[in-house]
Protein backbone atom coordinates (compact mmCIF):
# COMPACT_ATOMS: atom_id res chain seq x y z
CA UNK A 1 0.00 0.00 0.00
CA UNK A 2 1.50 3.72 -1.17
CA UNK A 3 1.37 6.10 1.62
CA UNK A 4 -0.65 8.68 0.07
CA UNK A 5 -3.56 5.62 -0.30
CA UNK A 6 -2.95 4.70 3.12
CA UNK A 7 -2.83 8.09 4.66
CA UNK A 8 -6.41 8.80 2.32
CA UNK A 9 -7.33 5.60 3.99
CA UNK A 10 -6.88 6.15 7.87
CA UNK A 11 -8.39 9.42 7.05
CA UNK A 12 -11.58 8.14 6.13
CA UNK A 13 -11.87 5.92 8.57
CA UNK A 14 -14.37 5.47 10.95
CA UNK A 15 -15.13 3.25 14.34
CA UNK A 16 -17.28 -0.13 14.22
CA UNK A 17 -21.11 0.52 15.42
CA UNK A 18 -22.51 -2.69 17.07
CA UNK A 19 -20.50 -5.99 17.33
CA UNK A 20 -17.70 -7.25 14.88
CA UNK A 21 -19.53 -9.77 12.41
CA UNK A 22 -16.64 -12.41 13.27
CA UNK A 23 -18.21 -12.74 16.93
CA UNK A 24 -21.97 -13.70 15.68
CA UNK A 25 -24.48 -14.57 17.32
CA UNK A 26 -23.74 -12.11 20.73
CA UNK A 27 -24.69 -13.89 23.88
CA UNK A 28 -27.93 -12.81 25.82
CA UNK A 29 -26.22 -11.98 29.25
CA UNK A 30 -23.47 -9.15 27.53
CA UNK A 31 -23.59 -5.99 29.27
CA UNK A 32 -24.38 -2.97 28.45
CA UNK A 33 -23.42 0.94 29.80
CA UNK A 34 -25.29 3.14 29.24
CA UNK A 35 -23.28 6.83 28.27
CA UNK A 36 -25.71 8.93 30.52
CA UNK A 37 -23.68 11.71 32.62
CA UNK A 38 -20.49 10.78 30.70
CA UNK A 39 -18.98 12.11 27.17
CA UNK A 40 -18.61 9.16 25.26
CA UNK A 41 -17.85 8.50 21.32
CA UNK A 42 -16.08 8.57 18.65
CA UNK A 43 -13.03 10.98 18.49
CA UNK A 44 -10.16 11.62 16.29
CA UNK A 45 -6.24 10.87 17.03
CA UNK A 46 -3.78 12.74 15.20
CA UNK A 47 -0.59 9.84 14.27
CA UNK A 48 2.36 10.11 12.46
CA UNK A 49 0.86 9.63 8.90
CA UNK A 50 -2.43 10.93 9.69
CA UNK A 51 -5.39 10.33 12.48
CA UNK A 52 -6.74 6.99 13.45
CA UNK A 53 -10.35 6.69 15.25
CA UNK A 54 -10.73 5.50 18.29
CA UNK A 55 -13.59 5.42 21.18
CA UNK A 56 -13.12 7.60 24.47
CA UNK A 57 -15.50 7.62 27.43
CA UNK A 58 -15.13 10.18 30.17
CA UNK A 59 -17.12 12.17 33.05
CA UNK A 60 -19.20 14.26 31.74
CA UNK A 61 -17.83 16.63 34.20
CA UNK A 62 -14.56 17.54 35.59
CA UNK A 63 -11.12 17.68 34.13
CA UNK A 64 -8.03 16.09 35.53
CA UNK A 65 -9.45 12.15 34.68
CA UNK A 66 -6.63 9.53 35.35
CA UNK A 67 -6.09 7.84 31.80
CA UNK A 68 -6.67 4.30 30.77
CA UNK A 69 -5.88 3.19 27.57
CA UNK A 70 -8.31 -0.01 26.62
CA UNK A 71 -6.31 -2.07 23.69
CA UNK A 72 -8.62 -4.49 21.54
CA UNK A 73 -8.48 -7.97 21.00
CA UNK A 74 -8.11 -9.39 17.92
CA UNK A 75 -11.89 -8.18 16.66
CA UNK A 76 -10.93 -4.57 16.45
CA UNK A 77 -12.94 -1.82 18.54
CA UNK A 78 -16.22 -3.04 18.26
CA UNK A 79 -19.18 -2.84 21.19
CA UNK A 80 -17.98 -4.98 23.67
CA UNK A 81 -14.47 -3.09 23.63
CA UNK A 82 -16.97 0.51 23.39
CA UNK A 83 -18.31 -1.00 26.66
CA UNK A 84 -15.30 -1.31 28.75
CA UNK A 85 -14.86 2.37 28.20
CA UNK A 86 -17.94 3.52 29.69
CA UNK A 87 -17.46 1.08 32.71
CA UNK A 88 -13.85 2.75 33.26
CA UNK A 89 -15.64 6.37 32.69
CA UNK A 90 -18.45 5.53 35.45
CA UNK A 91 -15.40 4.91 37.70
CA UNK A 92 -13.45 8.50 37.31
CA UNK A 93 -11.77 7.38 34.21
CA UNK A 94 -10.85 8.92 30.93
CA UNK A 95 -10.41 5.56 29.07
CA UNK A 96 -9.60 5.82 25.03
CA UNK A 97 -9.54 2.58 23.01
CA UNK A 98 -7.45 3.51 19.50
CA UNK A 99 -8.08 1.68 16.38
CA UNK A 100 -4.92 0.20 16.15
CA UNK A 101 -5.60 -2.17 12.99
CA UNK A 102 -6.81 0.87 10.92
CA UNK A 103 -4.45 1.02 8.24
CA UNK A 104 -4.01 -2.94 7.51
CA UNK A 105 -7.97 -3.28 7.30
CA UNK A 106 -11.24 -2.86 8.33
CA UNK A 107 -11.55 -6.51 10.73
CA UNK A 108 -15.18 -5.22 12.00
CA UNK A 109 -16.48 -6.01 8.22
CA UNK A 110 -14.97 -9.81 8.15
CA UNK A 111 -17.43 -12.34 9.12
CA UNK A 112 -14.30 -15.08 9.80
CA UNK A 113 -11.53 -15.19 12.01
CA UNK A 114 -9.45 -16.72 9.54
CA UNK A 115 -9.80 -13.35 7.32
CA UNK A 116 -8.73 -11.06 10.19
CA UNK A 117 -5.79 -13.16 10.88
CA UNK A 118 -3.39 -12.41 8.17
CA UNK A 119 -4.59 -8.88 8.43
CA UNK A 120 -3.30 -8.66 12.38
CA UNK A 121 -0.12 -10.41 11.22
CA UNK A 122 0.74 -7.15 8.93
CA UNK A 123 0.18 -4.40 11.97
CA UNK A 124 3.81 -3.61 13.28
CA UNK A 125 4.00 -3.59 16.99
CA UNK A 126 6.39 -0.36 16.60
CA UNK A 127 3.20 0.95 14.58
CA UNK A 128 1.51 0.38 17.52
CA UNK A 129 3.52 0.99 20.89
CA UNK A 130 4.00 4.66 18.42
CA UNK A 131 0.00 5.50 18.07
CA UNK A 132 -0.35 4.75 21.62
CA UNK A 133 2.02 7.56 21.86
CA UNK A 134 0.24 9.76 20.19
CA UNK A 135 -2.84 8.54 22.38
CA UNK A 136 -1.51 9.89 25.50
CA UNK A 137 -0.60 12.98 24.00
CA UNK A 138 -3.77 13.64 22.74
CA UNK A 139 -5.42 12.59 26.08
CA UNK A 140 -3.20 14.77 27.87
CA UNK A 141 -3.79 17.73 25.69
CA UNK A 142 -7.85 17.17 24.47
CA UNK A 143 -9.23 15.46 27.04
CA UNK A 144 -8.69 16.48 30.09
CA UNK A 145 -6.56 13.85 30.92
CA UNK A 146 -3.82 13.60 33.67
CA UNK A 147 -0.70 12.19 32.17
CA UNK A 148 0.72 11.36 35.80
CA UNK A 149 -1.76 8.63 36.31
CA UNK A 150 -1.61 6.69 33.19
CA UNK A 151 -2.78 2.85 32.72
CA UNK A 152 -3.36 0.45 30.34
CA UNK A 153 -5.17 -2.70 30.25
CA UNK A 154 -5.71 -5.13 27.35
CA UNK A 155 -7.23 -8.17 26.22
CA UNK A 156 -6.29 -11.00 23.75
CA UNK A 157 -4.22 -9.40 21.07
CA UNK A 158 -4.39 -6.01 23.52
CA UNK A 159 -2.87 -8.43 26.34
CA UNK A 160 0.52 -9.10 25.25
CA UNK A 161 0.37 -5.29 23.67
CA UNK A 162 -0.22 -4.39 27.11
CA UNK A 163 3.05 -6.17 28.20
CA UNK A 164 5.03 -4.51 25.54
CA UNK A 165 3.61 -0.80 25.98
CA UNK A 166 4.28 -0.74 29.89
CA UNK A 167 7.85 -1.78 28.80
CA UNK A 168 8.05 1.02 26.55
CA UNK A 169 6.66 3.96 28.17
CA UNK A 170 7.52 4.15 31.90
CA UNK A 171 5.00 6.91 32.38
CA UNK A 172 2.70 4.20 32.55
CA UNK A 173 1.84 3.50 35.77
CA UNK A 174 0.51 0.42 35.89
CA UNK A 175 -0.83 -2.20 33.06
CA UNK A 176 -3.08 -5.21 33.32
CA UNK A 177 -2.88 -8.05 30.77
CA UNK A 178 -5.89 -10.28 29.89
CA UNK A 179 -4.95 -13.35 28.22
CA UNK A 180 -2.31 -11.98 26.05
CA UNK A 181 -0.13 -14.30 24.22
CA UNK A 182 3.44 -14.30 26.13
CA UNK A 183 5.89 -16.81 23.91
CA UNK A 184 6.09 -16.68 20.31
CA UNK A 185 7.93 -16.51 17.11
CA UNK A 186 10.02 -13.09 16.43
CA UNK A 187 9.04 -11.80 12.91
CA UNK A 188 10.64 -8.34 11.56
CA UNK A 189 7.04 -7.33 12.68
CA UNK A 190 6.49 -8.58 15.79
CA UNK A 191 10.44 -8.50 17.42
CA UNK A 192 9.67 -9.32 20.81
CA UNK A 193 6.92 -11.49 23.29
CA UNK A 194 6.90 -9.93 26.79
CA UNK A 195 8.71 -13.13 27.85
CA UNK A 196 11.49 -11.51 26.12
CA UNK A 197 11.10 -8.01 28.12
CA UNK A 198 9.96 -9.51 31.28
CA UNK A 199 13.65 -9.39 32.97
CA UNK A 200 14.12 -5.61 32.37
CA UNK A 201 9.92 -4.95 32.50
CA UNK A 202 9.99 -1.68 35.46
CA UNK A 203 6.18 -1.19 35.40
CA UNK A 204 3.92 -3.16 37.35
CA UNK A 205 1.57 -5.60 35.26
CA UNK A 206 -1.04 -7.22 36.69
CA UNK A 207 -1.63 -10.70 34.20
CA UNK A 208 -4.67 -12.48 34.15
CA UNK A 209 -4.71 -16.03 32.57
CA UNK A 210 -7.01 -19.32 32.14
CA UNK A 211 -5.50 -22.54 33.43
CA UNK A 212 -8.15 -24.01 30.35
CA UNK A 213 -6.77 -21.62 27.47
CA UNK A 214 -5.65 -23.78 24.95
CA UNK A 215 -3.87 -20.94 22.94
CA UNK A 216 -1.76 -19.99 25.87
CA UNK A 217 -0.06 -23.39 27.22
CA UNK A 218 0.42 -22.79 31.14
CA UNK A 219 3.84 -23.95 30.62
CA UNK A 220 4.68 -20.55 29.06
CA UNK A 221 2.91 -18.34 32.03
CA UNK A 222 5.19 -20.47 34.39
CA UNK A 223 8.05 -18.76 31.90
CA UNK A 224 6.77 -15.29 32.43
CA UNK A 225 6.58 -15.75 36.08
CA UNK A 226 10.06 -17.21 35.96
CA UNK A 227 11.47 -14.43 34.04
CA UNK A 228 9.38 -11.64 36.11
CA UNK A 229 11.21 -12.75 39.04
CA UNK A 230 14.31 -10.67 37.77
CA UNK A 231 13.15 -7.48 36.96
CA UNK A 232 11.93 -4.27 39.23
CA UNK A 233 8.22 -4.06 38.19
CA UNK A 234 6.76 -5.83 40.93
CA UNK A 235 4.30 -7.81 38.24
CA UNK A 236 2.18 -10.68 39.27
CA UNK A 237 0.53 -13.06 37.35
CA UNK A 238 -3.23 -14.49 38.43
CA UNK A 239 -4.38 -18.10 36.49
CA UNK A 240 -8.00 -19.13 37.24
CA UNK A 241 -7.78 -22.55 37.05
CA UNK A 242 -11.04 -23.72 35.02
CA UNK A 243 -11.21 -20.88 32.49
CA UNK A 244 -10.87 -20.46 29.13
CA UNK A 245 -9.54 -17.67 26.98
CA UNK A 246 -11.58 -14.94 26.90
CA UNK A 247 -13.10 -15.59 30.14
CA UNK A 248 -14.12 -11.76 30.04
CA UNK A 249 -15.66 -11.22 26.76
CA UNK A 250 -19.34 -11.28 28.22
CA UNK A 251 -20.55 -11.16 24.53
CA UNK A 252 -19.40 -14.60 23.92
CA UNK A 253 -19.47 -18.07 24.97
CA UNK A 254 -16.39 -18.32 26.67
CA UNK A 255 -17.39 -15.52 29.56
CA UNK A 256 -17.14 -16.80 32.85
CA UNK A 257 -18.98 -14.64 34.95
CA UNK A 258 -17.10 -15.46 38.77
CA UNK A 259 -14.26 -15.20 36.81
CA UNK A 260 -14.45 -12.33 35.16
CA UNK A 261 -15.79 -10.51 38.26
CA UNK A 262 -12.80 -11.59 40.00
CA UNK A 263 -10.67 -10.25 37.60
CA UNK A 264 -11.95 -6.95 37.00
CA UNK A 265 -11.88 -6.45 40.99
CA UNK A 266 -8.03 -7.38 40.83
CA UNK A 267 -7.59 -4.81 37.77
CA UNK A 268 -9.61 -1.99 40.03
CA UNK A 269 -7.10 -2.62 42.84
CA UNK A 270 -4.47 -2.86 40.83
CA UNK A 271 -4.44 0.50 39.20
CA UNK A 272 -5.31 2.19 42.75
CA UNK A 273 -2.82 0.17 44.57
CA UNK A 274 -0.38 1.51 42.08
CA UNK A 275 -1.41 5.53 41.24
CA UNK A 276 -3.99 4.79 38.77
Amino acid sequence: MQEVTRRQFIATATLATGFALAVQPISAGVITTDSKGLVAGAVKIPVKDGEIPAYRAAPATGDNFPIVLVIQEIFGVHEHIQDITRRFARLGYLAIAPELFVRQGDVSKLSNIDEIRPIVAKVPDAQVLSDLDSTVGWAKKSAKGNGEKLGITGFCWGGRITWLYTAHNPQVKAGVAWYGRLVGDATKLQPKYPVDIASKLTVPVLGLYGGKDTGIPLDTVEQMRDRLKSSSSKSEIIVYPNAPHAFFADYRPSYREQEAKDGWKHLLAWFKQNGV
